[in-house]
C-alpha cells in the first residue's frame, strides 16, 4: 500500500517581508502539489509572526480552492480558543457549498501566537462566560455541515448555508488526551510529529486513537528538508531549532525562534518558567532518503498519510522537493 502525501504551509515570509508575495507562493506550491498528486494542502494560523503571512487560514483555504481545482484544501489549523463556534461553522459551510468534497478543517488547540495577541483576540470575553476548548469543539462539530441542533442550550440554531458536503474534520494534537477527544468525536485526528518528536508517544498515541476509533490510525505531521544530498540536508536540519517554553502549572509551548520564547515569557506577566532549545525531529536527506523513512513510519506504525512541512526553504526549492517527492514515491508504488 502507498501512502498520501499532504503539504502544510505556513506562507513563509522572505527576507523583505513581503506578505503578498508570500501569499501568491502558497497558490504556486498547491498547485505543484496539486499537480504532483499530493492529497490535502494546508494553511496555518500564526498572529503577530515576522516569519510567517497566513494569520487567518480561512481567508486562504477561499484563495487557494479559486486558484486550484481537485486537490483538498484546508485550516492547519484554525486555533478555536479564539473564535466563535457557530461563525467557523458558518465559515467553513460557506467553504463546503462553494467547493463541496474539497474541504477541510483542522482545528489546533494551541495560541498561534504571544499572550498580547491572545489578550487582543479574546478582548471581549468575559472569564464568567468563556467555555472550555473540548466543549467548543463539541458545538462546532454539532453545527458543521449546517443541521439544526436538536436539544440544550441552541436548541433550533443551525449553522447557515447547509452543504451538500460537510468539511471533513481532524484535530490537531500531540497527546493520547487530544487522540480519545477526536475518536469521541468521530473526527480524524492529526498528530503533531513536527512539534513532538517522541517516537514513544507517538507509539502510544496511535495505538489509543487505533484502541478508540475500532482500527483507525492517524494522519502524522512531520517536518522535512530535502536537499540534492544526505549531507546538505542533514547541515539544514541541524541549523533548525524550536524553542519549548515551560511553565512551573505544566504548561509548554513550542516557538520557532528564541526572541519569540523570551516575548512569550515577558508577556505572559508570570516568571515561573523555564526556556530549553530543541532540535526538532526532522527527517532530512535527498527525496528517495526521506520517502524510505516515511515508508518505515508507514510500516511500522500503520500511518496512511503524512501531512510534510517543508521548514527553512525557498518556494523554489519547496517545489523542487515536492515533485522529487512524487517521483520516489511513484517509484515505490511500481
Amino acid at each position: 500500500m502507498v501512502y498520501d502525501l499532504s503539504l502544510l504551509d505556513k506562507c513563509p515570509l522572505d527576507v523583505n517581508r513581503n506578505a503578498g508575495q508570500a501569499l501568491r507562493n502558497a497558490v504556486e506550491t498547491a498547485r505543484a502539489a496539486e499537480a504532483a498528486g499530493f492529497r490535502r494542502f494546508w494553511v496555518a494560523e500564526h498572529h503577530h509572526s515576522k516569519e510567517f503571512a497566513s494569520s487567518a487560514p480561512e481567508i486562504l483555504v477561499a484563495y487557494l480552492l479559486a486558484a486550484t481545482r481537485k486537490i483538498r484544501i484546508g485550516s492547519g489549523g484554525v486555533m478555536l480558543q479564539h473564535y466563535s463556534p457557530y461563525k467557523i461553522a458558518e465559515v467553513f459551510n460557506v467553504l463546503s457549498a462553494i467547493e463541496p468534497g474539497r474541504v477541510d478543517i483542522g482545528i489546533g488547540k494551541t495560541p498561534g501566537g504571544l499572550p498580547h495577541t491572545t489578550a487582543a483576540l479574546q478582548a471581549e470575553f468575559s472569564d464568567d462566560k468563556r467555555i472550555g476548548f473540548e466543549e467548543k469543539l463539541e458545538l462546532l462539530d454539532r453545527l458543521l455541515g449546517g443541521e439544526e441542533i436538536k436539544e440544550g442550550r441552541f436548541k433550533g440554531l443551525a449553522a447557515t448555508p447547509k452543504p451538500e458536503v460537510r468539511a471533513s474534520t481532524f484535530l490537531l494534537g500531540a497527546s493520547a488526551e487530544s487522540a480519545k477527544l477526536a475518536a469521541r468525536l468521530g473526527w480524524q485526528f492529526s498528530y503533531a510529529g513536527h512539534l513532538n518528536g517522541s517516537e514513544e508517544k507517538l507509539k502510544n498515541t496511535v495505538s489509543t486513537f487505533r484502541r478508540a476509533t475500532s482500527g483507525g490510525v492517524p494522519q502524522l505531521a512531520l517536518a522535512a528538508v530535502i536537499d540534492q544530498s544526505d549531507k546538505r540536508a542533514k547541515e539544514r536540519a541541524n541549523a533548525i531549532s524550536i524553542y519549548k517554553i515551560h511553565f512551573s502549572d505544566g504548561k509548554v509551548f513550542s516557538l520557532t525562534t528564541l526572541e519569540a520564547a523570551e516575548d512569550f515569557g515577558r508577556l505572559s506577566g508570570r516568571s515561573d518558567y523555564t526556556i530549553e532549545e530543541h532540535h526538532t525531529q526532522i527527517i532530512a536527506g535527498t527525496a528517495a532518503t526521506v520517502n524510505k523513512e516515511l515508508q518505515a513510519l508507514h510500516h511500522q506504525f500503520g500511518i496512511g498519510e503524512f501531512m510534510l512541512e517543508l521548514p527553512a526553504s525557498s518556494v523554489e526549492e519547496r517545489i523542487d522537493a515536492i515533485g522529487a517527492l512524487a517521483f520516489e514515491q511513484e517509484k515505490i508504488a511500481a
